[in-house]
């Protein structure tokens, strides 16, 4: 009976131990992926410009509903906003098809099928309208090379 009972209580920590494993390692696995992206919300692009001094500046200030994400260890970005009417900023430039890099960074309220979809470039950021929503990304190649590039100061 003692024997049983060992085995039933080894049987059920290992259980337990296994069920904690299925959780916790998709969490641990999200958080470290995770740790160093930083996301907000703002009304307008003055506001997201001010909270944030890595808000492109070519930003319209009169620009709504403003989501932004970054990495802060790098220079991935993804910007998201509502423009004044469906010309992209004047700071942008039309390509034909650039050849755009993949969104490194994920959110929910940005397009998995960016890429596919560039028109401009709007300094180092790739972008799109769809309607008066404009969806940019900034790729952490691209803004390494750019930051070789400068003189230092």
């Amino acid at each position: 009976m003692i024997r049983r009972s060992a085995i039933l209580i080894t049987a059920a920590v290992l259980s337990a131990v296994g069920l904690a494993i299925v959780v916790a390692l998709p969490a641990a696995a999200d958080w470290y992926g995770n740790r160093h992206q930083e996301t907000g919300a703002y009304a307008t692009g003055a506001e997201a410009k001010s909270a944030r001094a890595s808000v492109p500046r070519w930003l319209a200030d009169e620009a709504e509903s403003v989501r932004y994400s970054m990495r802060t260890t790098g220079g991935d970005r993804l910007l998201k906003a509502t423009l004044p009417d469906e010309r992209l900023p004047i700071a942008c430039t039309t390509e034909p098809r650039p050849k755009a890099q993949e969104a490194a960074l994920k959110e929910d309220w940005f397009p998995k099928d960016a890429r596919g979809k560039a028109t401009a470039r709007c300094g180092l950021y790739y972008a799109y309208m769809d309607g008066t929503t404009l969806y940019a990304w900034q790729d952490n190649d691209d803004w390494l090379r750019a930051e070789r590039a400068e003189p230092a100061r």
